[in-house]
């Protein structure tokens, strides 16, 4: 099989960039970019203004407390609101839950009167809280935080605009998700999946996907929760298999030897042996948004034995 370079996370831009060709079209590569940091997610609805960084916005006390015993727990807070509204003060904190990284990935929802109301123990035990109830349909956020990149309100809003005409009351508006240069940046719950560089067309596209079980390609950054590199593995298996099911490959067990990461995988009714090693390309943004990305490049795809068991949603 031929090599291939897919793309990683690093360094964040407090400003937009001249968007010179290349930049936010899609031409750049994206993949293994999905945040690592992101297995469980909590969801707080909140109108704004959103400052850069959460710690700093003008939050309610309960949802300062909420957004700290989160961090300190491992779960990723977003803040999130409807597209092109902002709706009046409710009585109670409206959040959703999710569990991106279990066998059978989750999302929950509930309005808390206040933090000693979620339990978020039971979120990183895999348990839904009793304060939320499971949602059916999935949830897409857009990435639209004005004030930690110009660039993802330019292009996330109208994105979150168009996508919320289609697929009404799924779609939100959110705060960083990770990867300002990839804007606009789309996250599929619960699984945790990111897309970058979208256009409105592409975010239908892979909404509409997703909503089937299945993940498209192009413009995919990756799984939430898991190493760039074993993103990356994952990349270059559906490209030499063609399964584009959302749980079609997983990954076995990994290791690093010095740069380069050596992972088993399985999908397809098979197991494979990838090895993939990082290098750096050289962006046309050279501004804000990035002058450089971190990459990684096929060594070596090899099938090995059939598997002779059914394969899990998730590793």
């Amino acid at each position: 099989m031929s090599t291939g370079s897919v793309a990683s996370g690093a360094g964040t831009a407090p400003k937009g960039c001249a968007h010179p060709p290349g930049c936010h079209t899609g031409e750049l590569p994206v993949y293994a970019s999905a945040t690592v940091g992101a297995r469980f997610w909590l969801l707080i609805e909140h109108s704004g203004p959103w400052a850069s960084h959460l710690e700093d916005c003008s939050l309610p006390e309960d949802v300062h407390i909420l957004i700290k015993r989160a961090t300190r727990l491992g779960i990723r807070p977003q803040l999130i609101r409807r597209p092109g509204r902002r709706n009046p003060e409710e009585t109670g904190i409206h959040v959703m839950i999710a569990d991106s990284g279990s066998a059978r990935p989750w999302i929950a929802e509930g309005v808390i009167a206040g933090p000693d109301d979620l339990n978020l123990d039971s979120v990183v035990a895999g348990v839904v809280p009793e304060s939320c109830i499971l949602v059916s349909e999935p949830v897409f956020l857009v990435c639209t935080h004005a004030k930690r990149n110009a660039c993802c309100a330019r292009i996330g809003l109208p994105l979150a605009r168009s996508l919320a005409k289609t697929l009404p009351d799924t779609v939100w508006e959110t705060s960083h998700v990770g990867g300002d240069r990839y804007a606009a940046n789309l996250v599929c719950l619960p699984h945790g999946l990111y897309y970058g560089s979208m256009s409105q067309a592409a975010a239908i596209a892979a909404a509409d996907a997703y909503r089937s079980g299945e993940v498209i390609l192009d413009r995919f950054r990756g799984r939430a929760g898991i190493p760039e590199p074993l993103q990356a593995a994952e990349h270059f298996i559906r490209i030499h298999t063609g399964d584009l099911s959302v749980g079609g490959v997983a990954v076995e067990s990994s290791r690093l030897d010095g740069a380069v990461t050596e992972a088993f995988l399985r999908g397809s009714g098979a197991r494979f042996r990838v090895v993939v090693e990082p290098m750096t390309l050289t962006t046309p943004c050279g501004t804000a948004c990035a002058d450089t990305i971190t990459t990684y490049r096929l060594v070596t795809l090899d099938r090995l034995t059939p598997v002779r068991y059914a394969t899990s949603a998730l590793i």
